[in-house]
């Protein structure tokens, strides 16, 4: 895809977790690394795992109704504590806080490029 695509993801996908109250969203870019399938990493928190769940079917939903793109896959809906949907090049990761500061995915991939987005 080319980068207007990807950012129309992104955006739609940050829009998304913004509709259903997620928050500390960081976009992670892992485009010069080439080390990854995925070329970016979204990552948000929700409060409990009824709200990771609203924000990951707001992703899915959203991105499907404007962009017309479905994920290839997502998992962690049992517990919902860690939901991932995987666009192919982009990765969208919901955590609960423990969860988040528990595995920590940013330190992993701290060599990336990282933009905050400031919570609403």
């Amino acid at each position: 895809m080319n980068t207007t695509n990807d950012n129309d993801l992104l955006l739609t996908i940050v829009e998304a977790i913004q509709d259903r109250k997620g928050q500390d969203i960081t976009l992670i870019d892992l485009t010069r690394l080439h080390v990854s399938n995925a070329q970016h990493f979204v990552i948000a928190q929700g409060g409990s795992p009824t709200q990771v769940s609203a924000i990951a079917d707001s992703v899915r939903e959203l991105v499907q109704q404007k962009l017309g793109i479905k994920p290839v896959n997502y998992t962690g809906y049992t517990n919902s504590t860690w939901i991932v949907i995987d666009y192919g090049y982009v990765m969208v990761h919901i955590f609960v806080p423990d969860a988040r500061r528990f595995y920590d995915i940013e330190t992993l991939w701290a060599d990336g490029e990282f933009t905050e987005i400031p919570n609403i």
